[in-house]
């Protein structure tokens, strides 16, 4: 009788149309749009950053690397606390955390200090952006307006993530680049408004009970960490060195460890068997090698552009309107391009195309800008569509009762490449160039490295994302034909 009467009472109070429930969206989006908005927006401020606080090539790359390894590293983890704690609650603690973090950014003065408030960020996104779409999708009781808000959600964030370099390097023209974190203040102080006004409080009943998987979540994330952090050690210190040999033997005991504790755990931080279904293999394949591209190829042209070709902050936002036209109005593409050749054949064409967009970057770029702008096209239309039907695919291949799990993994995998994507593109560039990257000229031999390292880099970005596409395929080859002709184009819509 309990439950009854609380179903009929939720449905009571559900709001009826997306007007009804702006409040609450509002909120969450400011909470995507966070996520999406926070490397893009700092990617263009990096050669500025690198001067006013003296960093190294190193460091540089961690300013952005820590956000996205912490981040990776920790949301499933805070997705199962969410289900444990309310994804309410973990939200507004993790705003709140945001606010402050941001705050701080007024009085960094060196580049470890930046890098520690990048990594009080990335916890933050951590606690809030898993439960974003599940209170989205919670708020309402009809599929289509749960879709409807989760594609309003989803586009918001896109926006963010397509006008950050724009918005920053306009930015940079009149303001120091802390102005470009301090951001974070009001749009964390409008998701704490919309969240906590247009929300109910969690309700017990809807928490699971089951005991945190706490070894999982510490083996997990230390494993993700140290696999980014070996790359850096082997240039740093050397290959003679004991410190990178022993770093790469805790990835792999971390690993394996952790497939061991996940297989035998009563209630696993993450369930095997599930990841190992082909949709959602295959799904997060294609979001790994999508964020894996979009991350090295965003960190590199913006050095290119300004550190290379001597581009003002300014110059260098218009030269990445491509790639915030495409990801803007790309969204056209989606539904007909799925009615035409089928989900599975959309994601994997998607991500090719992502993959096929980083080989002309890494082959042609140094021959000039109209190559740059045709590898930010490809690898943008890539993303729009991968980002929506692999998504998608993951939660088409789970149970009803994970798709909160669903959602962290696609955003998971993302951060992690993207994480290791400017740690590779950072590494090579690190062993390659000789002298501070960010000094204000350039020798004709720091010149040839910067070049070199960057065609190295892409192409070796350009093989990863191409082996994990071509894994996603052959994983996707195994979905059976009910599976295959679910009907799940229908529910998006044309302009998701």
């Amino acid at each position: 009788m309990t439950t009854v009467t609380r179903s009929f009472d939720h449905a009571a109070r559900a709001p009826r149309s997306l007007r009804e429930a702006w409040v609450a969206l509002a909120g969450l989006s400011a909470v995507f749009l966070f996520e999406m908005l926070d490397n893009s927006i700092l990617n263009v401020a990096l050669p500025t950053i690198g001067r006013e606080l003296q960093a190294s090539t190193t460091a540089l790359q961690w300013v952005t690397g820590s956000y996205a390894v912490v981040f990776g590293g920790l949301m499933l983890a805070f997705g199962a606390i969410a289900d444990r704690f309310g994804r309410r609650r973990i939200m507004l603690i993790g705003l709140a955390l945001l606010g402050v973090a941001s705050l701080a950014t007024a009085f960094v003065t060196t580049a470890e200090q930046l890098i520690a408030v990048r990594v009080a960020m990335g916890v933050a996104a951590a606690m809030t952006t898993p439960g974003s779409m599940a209170l989205a999708f919670r708020l309402f009781d009809e599929d289509g307006l749960r879709v409807r808000a989760t594609t309003l959600i989803s586009t918001v964030g896109l926006v963010g993530l397509a006008i950050g370099p724009t918005a920053g390097g306009f930015v940079l023209a009149i303001a120091p680049w802390q102005v470009l974190l301090l951001v974070n203040v009001p749009i964390a102080a409008l998701a704490i408004i919309g969240v906590r006004t247009g929300i109910a409080a969690d309700n017990a009943a809807d928490r699971h009970r089951d005991s945190l998987d706490i070894a999982g979540a510490v083996l997990g994330t230390a494993t993700i960490v140290l696999a980014l952090v070996a790359p850096t050690l082997f240039v740093n210190q050397g290959a003679r060195s004991w410190a990178p040999w022993a770093t790469t033997a805790a990835v792999a005991a971390g690993a394996t460890l952790f497939v061991l504790r996940e297989r035998s755990a009563r209630y696993p931080l993450l369930d095997l068997k599930l990841v190992a279904h082909p949709l959602v293999a295959s799904g997060l394949a294609f979001k790994a090698a999508a964020g894996l591209a979009t991350a090295g190829l965003g960190y590199m042209v913006t050095l290119q552009l300004q550190l290379d070709w001597g581009w003002t902050p300014a110059l260098a936002a218009i030269g990445m309107l491509p790639q915030v036209v495409v990801l803007i109005a790309g969204g056209a593409l989606i539904r007909p391009l799925m009615q035409r050749v089928g989900l599975e054949r959309a994601a994997w064409l998607s991500a090719a195309t992502v993959v096929f967009g980083l080989a002309v970057y890494g082959l042609l770029s140094r021959f000039g800008y109209v190559w740059v702008a045709v590898a930010l096209v490809l690898v943008a239309a890539g993303m729009r569509v991968v980002g929506v039907v692999a998504g998608t695919n993951v939660l088409r291949g789970l149970p009803s009762s994970r798709t909160t799990i669903g959602a962290a993994l696609t955003d998971t995998a993302t951060e992690v490449t993207s994480g290791a994507g400017i740690a590779v593109t950072g590494t090579i560039l690190a062993a390659l160039f000789t002298g501070d990257i960010a000094t204000s000229s350039w020798s004709p031999q720091q010149t040839n490295e910067f070049r070199e390292a960057v065609t190295i880099a892409g192409l070796t970005l350009t093989a990863v994302a191409a082996a994990l596409v071509g894994w996603g395929i052959v994983r996707a080859r195994r979905v059976t034909k009910h599976e295959a002709t679910t009907p799940v184009a229908e529910a998006i819509p044309e302009h998701a």
